[in-house]
């Protein structure tokens, strides 16, 4: 039999394997891909044999016609897959099968995928270009494979008990096949409240549950044996080829990989639409659109009620560069009243709490975009990627040794200290948890200097689980699918490379700001760096004061007791206490947590 599978970066793709002879449950998968309803509109399909069973949700983007159902078996291969993702080199691949004797039933990448598996097994991965989730069943060898793209664009979460092994797109997918251990994983909530919410895989704030880390392949055999390894990492080292390139090679290099990236993600057999912020990351992606050759490029800005002189949108920025490009631009306002509502619905399609205040602007924005487009470029990662954050201009000057203390200082919301007063004894660490791991990673072998250390540290463990998994949740929630240009994996090798003084020049992101001079109105390169602005959620006011009261003093917030009481009140009693690093919120965290626990039946 023979299914194919057309590239859906919004898929969700989920299963069971069982070990010791006992077969998969499949009404668990069922219930489970049913979860993950919203990430593929466009149809489901399920398969199973002795030990093994997948699910899949679907929705299209390439070969659209009845050919792209998952999962995908082939007989002849002695192979079936379910993935989610898109590969932007697929037909590059698919030339070089052929030209090794394979055939092909779909126009799929897909199907790319599952042949290129079968050419060179585990080191698949290496040849595939792109974000992606994949597990494939090898029944000839009675092995199943999971696989996570280089920068975790694409999730895959992992539920493991004896004699069974679950995944899915999604955490609450797990819970809904049943059997997870929901209680609050100590060392999680330590990095959830120490970095803005942030917990980094392979941990999820659920004991029960844990991710596959970017760039792994795990692969599990029919007794219950399994091992993982870690197929690619830039060293953020100099590397000899560049010697002797100056700031303007530097440029050249970086202008054309990130031409060559925004060039790879409209590979689609839909219109490929971009969310313009007006800052200067998605400001240049439209305009190497537009160099490229796109017309009347769609384009959707999002923004909110003003609050106390602090700008709720930024709409000045993104029609300077919608009418530079004449791009077919969409401003979407909304108010405070629109806030309550669409917290709820931001938190019950996060796969883990995400506090980060412009979560539910994305989510708000995809709900729009999705009437119009299906696949959308973005801007996330640039950041992280090219030192455009505050914290990274003191690490120039900071010694390799003093990187740990610098960041902490920086980006810490909370020290060890102050967790211990704030987390119930019943949750906390003896130890502090998060420091260990801050300095373990940044200790590791490579890395030049601190801020080398620094943003390796961010693009490889924060930045999968903040912006990333943000851009995942949100826009699958309503069938969108998000690529993300900056995180290329060429243009990050290539800026892990990068001397770290061209990237944190002219107060971050030096070298795109060179690349963009070329193209962009100097106002918009040169404007002040903005955040996606909500005043009402960075100052948990009306409407959504009331949420997180409500959420905190729940009956299940109190028979579960996570946090100390009178930490709780002092917060509500003075409010500017709840500030944090970056402009965080500390009640929000906390209210935050409460309200995603509560609302998927977790903790």
């Amino acid at each position: 039999m023979v299914g194919a599978a057309g590239s859906r970066a919004g898929c969700g793709i989920g299963g069971e394997a069982r070990f010791g002879g006992a077969r998969p449950d499949g009404v668990a998968v069922a219930r489970m891909t049913e979860a993950m309803r919203s990430r593929g509109p466009d149809g489901d399909g399920l398969w199973h044999e002795d030990w093994v069973a997948l699910g899949h949700r679907r929705l299209t983007v390439i070969d659209l016609s009845a050919a792209g159902a998952q999962p995908m078996v082939r007989d002849d291969l002695g192979l079936a897959l379910v993935f989610n993702g898109c590969v932007y080199n697929y037909p590059e691949l698919r030339q070089r099968l052929r030209a090794a004797g394979h055939t092909f039933h779909s126009t799929s990448d897909t199907e790319v995928v599952l042949v290129a598996y079968a050419e060179w097994g585990e080191s698949f991965v290496d040849h595939l270009v792109g974000m992606f989730a994949v597990a494939v069943v090898d029944r000839r060898r009675r092995r199943l494979l999971l696989a996570r793209d280089r920068l975790g664009i694409k999730p895959l979460y992992l539920a493991e008990s004896p004699g069974r092994l679950r995944f899915a797109s999604t955490l609450p997918a797990l819970l809904h096949g049943g059997d997870v251990d929901t209680g609050v994983d100590p060392v999680a909530l330590h990095h959830y409240l120490s970095w803005h919410s942030i917990v980094p895989a392979p941990r999820t704030v659920l004991r029960g549950v844990r991710k596959l880390p970017p760039a792994t392949v795990r692969v599990v055999e029919a007794d219950g044996g399994s091992r993982e390894r870690v197929y690619w990492r830039p060293d953020y080292r100099r590397d000899p080829a560049h010697t002797g390139w100056e700031a303007g090679d530097w440029q050249e290099a970086v202008g054309a990989a990130l031409r060559a990236a925004v060039r790879r993600r409209l590979v689609a057999d839909v219109p490929v639409g971009v969310l313009l912020s007006g800052g200067l990351d998605s400001s240049l992606i439209v305009a190497l659109l537009a160099e490229a050759g796109q017309e009347r490029l769609r384009t959707f800005s999002i923004g909110f009620d003003s609050r106390d002189g602090e700008a709720g949108d930024e709409f000045h920025y993104s029609d300077l560069v919608a009418r530079a490009y004449g791009t077919d631009h969409q401003r979407i306002r909304l108010g405070d009243d629109d806030l309550g509502p669409a917290v709820r619905r931001a938190v019950a399609a996060m796969a883990e709490p995400m506090g980060s205040h412009d979560v539910v602007a994305f989510h708000l924005l995809c709900e729009q975009v999705a009437r119009h487009v299906k696949v959308a470029q973005s801007g996330q990662g640039a950041d992280e990627v090219f030192a455009g954050y505050g914290y990274h201009q003191p690490l120039r000057r900071t010694p390799r040794a003093g990187a740990a203390a610098t960041f902490a200082e920086a980006f810490f919301d909370r020290d060890h200290a102050e967790l211990t007063r704030v987390v119930d004894p019943a949750y906390a660490v003896d130890r502090d948890a998060s420091r260990e791991l801050l300095t373990a990673h940044l200790a590791g072998p490579g890395a030049d200097t601190a801020l080398d250390a620094v943003l390796r540290l961010d693009t490889h463990l924060m930045l999968p689980d903040d912006p990333v998994k943000r851009v995942d949740n949100m826009s699958m929630a309503w069938g969108l699918e998000v690529r993300t240009p900056f995180l290329d994996q060429d243009l990050v090798a290539l800026a892990a490379a990068c001397p770290p003084g061209h990237k944190v020049a002219e107060g971050g992101k030096g070298v795109l700001k060179r690349v963009a001079r070329d193209v962009l109105p100097a106002e918009v390169v040169d404007r002040p760096k903005g955040y996606f602005p909500v005043p009402a959620l960075r100052n948990v006011d009306g409407p959504l004061r009331h949420l997180v009261v409500e959420a905190l003093h729940a009956p299940a917030a109190r028979e579960r007791r996570l946090f100390r009481p009178g930490y709780v009140a002092q917060l509500l009693a003075e409010p500017e206490r709840a500030e944090a690093a970056a402009g965080s919120n500390k009640l929000w965290q906390l209210g935050l947590l409460e309200l995603w626990l509560q609302t998927h039946g977790a903790g």
